[in-house]
């Protein structure tokens, strides 16, 4: 039998890769992002409790209203921005899943769709599984600054789609409000939809705002933002998301989104729709990130690692080139294995990597692990 690939030159992903190596020779992961504490008490005990009020059958498509109204209450307090539960709102498993589903129900065979580059690795293979063609902005070391007069000229009539993603995974940087005026200039008149991957959306730092699609009124309408409960409440491996947009856009990615997994799982809904009543529940989480990406960054301060101070995400970077003229990859298989620190190349978020001799480490653990790793690092002093 004869299979004929739609992602013939697929490579598995570099977490995956990563965090095997990691588990072989007993390193701390500092590579793959997830938190190595658990998600709130409180929340845990929701979920016990609407698993045993027979809360375990089918959902709503879209996702339980109640949870949608509570989503909606969350994006009015922290957008200033009314969002309709019942027509512009639907639960994923996970973002992922919303992505995907994104791409699926608006990326047409022959369009091209303009990422930014280093992009998050499931963007390039959703879309050639569409059939189009990633265009990539390369973004570079130290400040990963957009020219968004290049964005405008990358736009042609195959144009279909602009994904962005802030804060951004992997460098940590996010978007100002000039530059959602400059992209919602770009795309105004045009048959373009921006995706907005904002998945850290309440994981920023410095006293900086999040701005997301949502906050601009004509962008929006023109845009599906992608959001991640997991990220946001230490629970990644429930695959909790949500994907918001205007009815329009909505109702095709909902004509999509049926047909593939048509709901996700119940009593999470309901233990979610609860946990979101307490806004504190996710106010809080800049500070809780910050103390630990600050922790990380005084720890490898006598190293000869160069921090990127991270503004968003839980990942930051780590500028490696006083150390070695190995490529990114190499370096942090060497981490790995000799230092028994796991980190994340840049490398594999690029379709043509610039060559920067940069790494990234994810902070979402405890201080006893991060002190940990920090004096494995100590190391390389």
């Amino acid at each position: 039998m004869k299979i004929k690939s739609k992602l013939p030159k697929s490579d598995i992903t570099i977490f995956t890769v990563m965090s095997a190596l990691a588990n072989k020779h007993k390193a701390i992961n500092l590579g793959q992002g997830f938190p190595d504490f658990d998600c709130d008490e409180s929340l845990r005990d929701l979920v016990v409790k609407y698993v045993n009020s027979e809360k375990n059958q089918y959902c709503p498509m879209a996702g339980l209203l109640d949870l949608r109204q509570a989503i909606s209450d969350k994006i009015k307090l922290t957008c200033n921005t009314t969002v309709n539960p019942q027509d512009e709102i639907c639960i994923t498993a996970g973002a992922t899943q919303a992505i995907f589903t994104a791409i699926t129900a608006f990326v047409h065979e022959g369009d091209e769709v303009i990422i930014l580059e280093p992009a998050y690795d499931c963007y390039i293979p959703a879309i050639q599984i569409a059939g189009a063609t990633p265009k990539g902005y390369q973004m570079v070391y130290p400040d990963y600054a957009i020219d968004w007069n290049e964005i405008k000229n990358m736009v042609t009539e195959k144009t279909s789609m602009i994904i962005i993603n802030t804060p951004h995974n992997p460098t940590g940087t996010v978007l100002k409000k000039e530059d959602l005026v400059a992209l919602e200039n770009i795309v105004a008149g045009k048959n373009i939809i921006v995706l907005s991957d904002e998945v850290y959306e309440h994981l920023i730092y410095d006293g900086e705002v999040h701005q997301s699609v949502l906050r601009f009124p004509n962008l929006y309408q023109q845009s599906l933002a992608v959001f991640s409960f997991g990220k946001t409440f230490h629970s990644t491996g429930w695959k909790m998301g949500y994907a918001v947009g205007p009815k329009q856009l909505m109702d095709e990615f909902k004509n999509v989104h049926q047909w593939n997994v048509f709901c996700v799982n119940s009593f999470t809904q309901y233990a979610l729709a609860e946990h979101l009543q307490t806004p504190t529940n996710y106010t809080s989480l800049p500070a809780f990130f910050e103390r630990k990406r600050d922790f990380l960054t005084d720890s490898l301060k006598d190293t000869p690692l160069k921090p990127k101070l991270s503004q968003g995400t839980f990942f930051q970077l780590f500028n490696y080139e006083a150390l070695s003229d190995l490529e990114d990859a190499a370096f942090a298989k060497y981490l790995t294995k000799e230092i028994g620190v796991a980190a994340i190349p840049l490398s594999p978020f690029y379709s043509k990597p610039p060559g920067d001799k940069v790494i990234r480490l994810c902070f979402a653990k405890k201080e006893s692990t991060l002190a940990a790793a920090a004096k494995r690092l100590a190391k390389l002093s």
